[in-house]
């Protein structure tokens, strides 16, 4: 028999997350944001058939297949991240004068999302680029005029190559969306930068006459993303409604956020070979772990070709998604369809008259894997 792809590789529920809380994120880069050349709210799709299959009241899909002039989310967060870096350098002493290089690791969007936002402002960026990347997303980031150094190697050596080479002297700063002890101002900045993606949302659902969403589904590599999302839905007050449930998705081949979940601590793990890049990540950032571990409902894996999946029927509907992106739907199909989806319902709260929110973060021109043979 074919594999069912639609079941989920690993499951992690935790329902007591809905009571967590905490701190709201600083307001100040939504209106950075929207005073940059080229802003525009991104689409926010209500897809009534994915609705019909999935057995809930609403979906809607959150597309950042073009944010910023880009086709993926990772500028919201790059874009202010680099902003209060100079703003910084500035302050300290006019070093944001000087000339400085922006360096990154990336398995993807967020290399590019930096080596944009260099050009943008006249400075040299330095990406290292993980392996598994496609070679149309390297070159894209290369043709922001980027120095792009290719690592033989997975996410995390990545970051090391980027991390000492920008340890070297004073004219580097590294732009990283993973944090670990010792280096989570930049990455805190990121995550505050993706603030914005939320907001949006609240005014899209109003908008469309929808309540609260009861469920949130995030693409999951270090879990910045995620930790937006919780900051975001577990700071504001429901007016007496039930907070939403927050859904993570990971690969199957690269589940460090689950296992750690399961562990109750920062676990790293090898990662393996995956279409979904961009979320190839073995070790979650340690910014937003104890968010993940305290706000986070439930965690789901999901496989290469349930993603592929997803992102065909999501082009069909009129939504460009890679295979991270599409992750959301695949996660979500995987959680509520199939053997033991009356039990994952349950750990969601999710009733027939529910609302979705999917996060389909990339476009497919961010990550031609999927349209590959």
């Amino acid at each position: 028999m074919p594999e069912n792809t639609d079941q989920p590789g690993a499951w992690f529920a935790r329902p007591a997350a809905r009571t967590w809380t905490c701190p709201p994120a600083p307001a100040q880069a939504q209106a950075f944001h929207a005073s940059l050349p080229g802003y525009a709210i991104t689409p926010l799709h209500e897809l009534p058939s994915l609705a019909v299959e999935l057995g809930v009241g609403r979906v809607f899909v959150k597309d950042e297949s073009a944010r910023l002039g880009l086709p993926a989310f990772k500028a919201l967060g790059a874009s202010w991240a680099v902003h209060r870096v100079l703003e910084e350098r500035a302050a300290s002493g006019g070093a944001a004068a000087e000339p400085v290089t922006l360096v990154t690791a990336t398995d993807g969007n967020h290399g590019r999302a930096v080596a944009r936002t260099a050009r943008l402002l006249g400075r040299r960026a330095h990406v290292f680029v993980s392996g598994g990347v496609h070679p149309a997303a390297s070159a894209a980031i290369a043709a922001e005029g980027a120095e792009v150094t290719q690592v033989a190697g997975p996410y995390d050596e990545a970051v090391r190559r980027a991390a000492a080479a920008a340890a070297v002297g004073t004219a580097a700063v590294l732009v990283q969306d993973s944090a670990w002890p010792g280096y989570e101002r930049v990455p805190r900045w990121i995550v505050e930068g993706y603030s914005t993606l939320f907001t949006e949302i609240d005014s899209q659902l109003a908008a469309a006459g929808a309540r609260l969403p009861d469920l949130v589904a995030v693409p999951v590599g270090v879990g910045s993303l995620a930790q937006a999302a919780v900051t975001h839905y577990r700071s504001r007050p429901t007016a007496g409604e039930p907070a939403p449930a927050l859904l993570s998705v990971e690969p199957e081949a690269a589940a460090c956020v689950i296992e750690s979940l399961i562990r109750g601590e920062l676990t790293s793990v090898v990662t393996g070979d995956t279409a979904m890049a961009g979320l190839n990540c073995g070790t979650p950032s340690s910014l937003a772990w104890p968010y993940l571990r305290d706000g986070l409902d439930a965690a789901v894996a999901v496989t290469d070709a349930g993603s592929a999946r997803a992102a065909r029927e999501l082009a069909a509907l009129g939504v460009s998604s890679g295979p991270c992106g599409a992750a959301s739907l695949a996660g979500v199909r995987a959680a509520l369809t199939g053997e033991g989806a009356e039990g994952r319902r349950a750990d969601l709260g999710l009733g027939p008259a529910a609302t979705l929110v999917l996060l389909s973060t990339e476009g497919a021109e961010a990550n031609p894997h999927h349209q590959e043979p």
